[in-house]
Parts: structure tokens; sequence; C-alpha cells
């Protein structure tokens, strides 16, 4: 499948594709694509075939007709390329690069950056991950705790981590009010709930 611009309108509609890219498969022995020929021929007396195609976050395609064989050769894109002009892929990368140094300078934002971006590479985020006990940086509890991770696990590497935080700084979160109170505290300073 190449990845293609999506023309401005829609045949049927007129209204757009919804997306600026479509993925084709533009291989000409595919045989969606050879006895399209003969079947639009012989159904509607039209030069034209198909190719197969899938929208970006569906999983089924369907076929797509062509007018000739040259339909969106001129239209691949590299994906790579576009991501270098994504803003979200940038900050990803930097914060990639920047984790090597994080520890020596006491920097939790490429952590952060990682962790709370979902589209990020799963590598990144559990590297990002390990180093927020070694950083020990109280800050990160308010964001962690208020951001809903969809992959379970690091979900639950990252409750670890903020536990051991927490211990380190010889604190706790309270059980009514969720916020950062001493280990041996009694009542919450906040809720003045009592707590264990």
């Amino acid at each position: 499948m190449s990845c293609c611009s999506a023309p401005p309108f829609h045949v049927g509609d007129g209204l757009g594709w919804g997306t600026e890219v479509m993925f084709i498969c533009l291989n000409d022995e595919c045989s969606l694509y050879v006895n399209g020929w003969q079947h639009i021929s012989e159904q509607y007396a039209h030069t034209a075939s198909y190719r197969w195609m899938v929208l970006p976050g569906e999983k089924s395609g369907t076929p797509l007709m062509v007018g000739s064989k040259d339909a969106f050769t001129g239209c691949i894109i590299d994906p790579e390329k576009v991501m270098q002009k994504d803003p979200r892929y940038i900050a990803e990368q930097k914060a990639l690069t920047a984790l090597d140094s994080c520890l020596a300078q006491g920097n939790l934002e490429p952590v952060l950056t990682l962790l709370l971006d979902e589209a990020a590479s799963m590598v990144g985020r559990e590297k990002a991950c390990d180093l927020l006990t070694e950083l020990n940086d109280v800050r990160c509890l308010d964001p962690l705790r208020n951001h809903v991770f969809a992959n379970e696990a690091l979900k639950n590497r990252v409750n670890l981590a903020i536990g051991r935080i927490l211990k380190a700084n010889f604190k706790k979160e309270c059980p009514h009010c969720a916020e950062i109170i001493k280990a041996h505290a009694k009542f919450c300073m906040h809720c003045k709930q009592a707590v264990e």
C-alpha cells in the first residue's frame, strides 16, 4: 500500500474524503486492478479499473475506481517526511533525545512529554517511566494522576513509580481528596478527613 495525498473532492458527493492522505495499492499485477478493466468495460462501457484503498484509522478498505494506469502514481508521499513536520512528532523526538541527559540536569520535562503523549512510541514511554523514580520529583504527580493512560501496563508502571517517589519523600496521597500529605499524618491538612 502506498501513502498518497487524497484528491480535494470526492467523486461521489463532492464533500471530500475527510483526510489528507489515503493508502492505495498501486500494484499493477493486483487481481482487482487487472480484472477491473474488463469488468467496467462490460458493465458500464467505460475505460477504467479499480485500486484497493484504505483510509487512515480504518481496518477495512474499499475499491476505488481509477480512470487510467497513472492515477495516483503522481501523488505518492513519504509518511516519514510528513511526520517530520508534525509538531507532536517533533516534540517526541526532542524529548527522546533529552532523556539521556535529564537525570544529570534534573529535567522532568522530557519524561512527562513522553508519558503524557499517547501517540509516542511505547519504548520511549517505558524508558521515561523508568527514569521517574530516579528523578524523584514530586511535581510529576499531578500531571500523571490527571492523565488517562490507554495502556494498562504502562499505567501500572507509572503508579509503581509514583508510589516509590512518595515513599522516598516521606509522603502519601490522601485517600479522600488525593492531595499529597506527610506519610505519618493522621488527618489530611486539605480535607480534614482522618487518614490511615
